[in-house]
């Protein structure tokens, strides 16, 4: 039976479209409907902003870049997405999730579709690292809407009993995402060119436009047990808590970013491996960490732990990389376990990738009801410098310490969040 959400039912995060949503008659399931934009508009640019890092081997020989170059426009478009997530959360707790994740998937596909006209080499001109860098740094910008907006949403239409787990469903949409993007855009890229990888893009986020133009609306009252958790306690940009858990979601992922923007140039590199091989680990790796982020926000739900459960994952990844590091140490010594390095980067992407739902479910709980979308956008903040700056550092980590030094600073990384997540006394 549908349930009928008067004004007086409604408690609206956004007056300009509180009385339309206190209007709206709502199935008792459309909560999932809302999780599902949130997946879409998730995984849609994820395949953006992880994708196009694993073309880097076909867009460095494409637009003729070297491996600074090709870290630069890489990390411009990290550099985007952090600078506008803050902004674009802050406007998502003022104006609404509805209008914001329609401004943004909209102005995305927009970019994308203009990038695949005007950004691509042909036979009569490559563009310059910088046109390209530019115009992944505004596709950066515009993407950054996503992240807020969507974790707003669905932490007002699930209850405390299942918003781990909803979220780690959402945040299975950025593994999702980068893992098609990394098994189809190399290849699409090598066989059609980049005006096929950003046309295919721009028509991903115009179909999740549709779907929140379609379906994503305000949530009924607290009465109904979707609402939110009420806002207590200090702003986002003022509580030492959120602060502390945004810092360590942004430097764990760090060496997630290392994997995700130069794995493919390792293996193909260092360990000589084909296209049909690094695609199918950093493949590997998204679907694992799918599986794992919806396990693990199930699980916390359950049993409470959110802070143990990050520590641990804190550990297992320095471990991981630790592991790598020692393994890429060990074949100049014995060239047999070079077969052994794509497993090793799948368990360290993996394990540095399985904690994103748990934490942001964490982080939003502590900022309360109507500020989520300010906390969520911090983090995201973090993590988007990691985007930006790790793929700039590696080339020269490269040039000073090659790719044990690589994977060594990506152990520290990890190591260095797991204090952090520690809850005070």
């Amino acid at each position: 039976m549908s349930a009928i959400v008067t004004p007086n039912d409604c408690q609206p995060r956004a007056g300009d479209i509180a009385g339309k949503a206190a209007r709206r008659a709502f199935g008792p399931n459309h909560r999932w409907k809302v999780l599902g934009i949130g997946v879409a508009a998730n995984a849609g640019f994820s395949a953006t902003f992880s994708g196009i890092p694993a073309t880097a081997v076909v867009m460095r020989q494409g637009y003729h870049l070297d491996n600074a170059s090709l870290g630069l426009a890489l990390g411009l478009l990290g550099l985007g997405v952090a600078l506008s997530e803050l902004p674009w959360g802050m406007l998502t707790d003022r104006w609404g999730d509805r209008r914001v994740l329609l401004t943004g998937l909209g102005a995305t596909a927009a970019w994308l579709l203009l990038m695949a006209m005007l950004v691509v080499p042909t036979k009569l001109a490559v563009p310059g690292v910088t046109l390209l860098s530019a115009s992944l740094l505004i596709a950066g910008l515009l993407g950054g809407s996503v992240n807020g907006s969507s974790g707003r949403a669905i932490m007002g239409w699930f209850g405390e009993g299942e918003r781990g787990f909803a979220m780690s469903i959402r945040q299975t949409a950025v593994p999702l995402g980068g893992g098609l993007g990394a098994l189809v855009l190399p290849s699409l890229a090598l066989t059609l060119g980049f005006a096929a990888v950003f046309g295919l893009l721009a028509t991903v986020s115009a179909l999740s436009a549709y779907f929140a133009w379609r379906w994503l609306h305000e949530p009924p009252a607290q009465g109904g047990g979707h609402a939110a958790a009420a806002t207590s306690g200090p702003a986002p940009l003022r509580n030492i808590e959120v602060w502390r858990i945004s810092s360590a979601i942004g430097l764990l992922c760090f060496p997630q970013v290392a994997v995700l923007t130069f794995a493919s140039v390792f293996l193909h590199d260092f360990a000589g491996m084909g296209t049909w091989v690094t695609s199918a680990s950093l493949a590997a790796v998204q679907t694992g960490a799918m599986v794992m982020r919806v396990w693990s926000g199930r699980i916390t739900d359950r049993h409470g732990n959110r802070r143990p459960f990050l520590k641990f994952c804190s550990a297992l990844s320095a471990l991981a990389f630790l592991v790598l590091w020692l393994q890429v140490v060990a074949t100049a010594a014995i060239p047999a376990l070079m077969p052994l390095l794509p497993l090793m980067v799948v368990v360290a992407g993996i394990s540095v990738s399985a904690w994103h739902g748990v934490a942001y479910t964490e982080l939003a709980t502590l900022a309360g009801a109507g500020h989520v979308g300010t906390a969520l956008s911090l983090a995201n903040s973090f993590v988007f410098v990691g985007f930006c700056l790790v793929p700039i550092a590696i080339p020269w980590l490269l040039v000073v310490f090659a790719w044990q030094g690589v994977w060594l600073a990506a152990a520290i990384c990890a190591a260095v969040a797991w204090p952090i997540f520690l809850r005070p006394a």
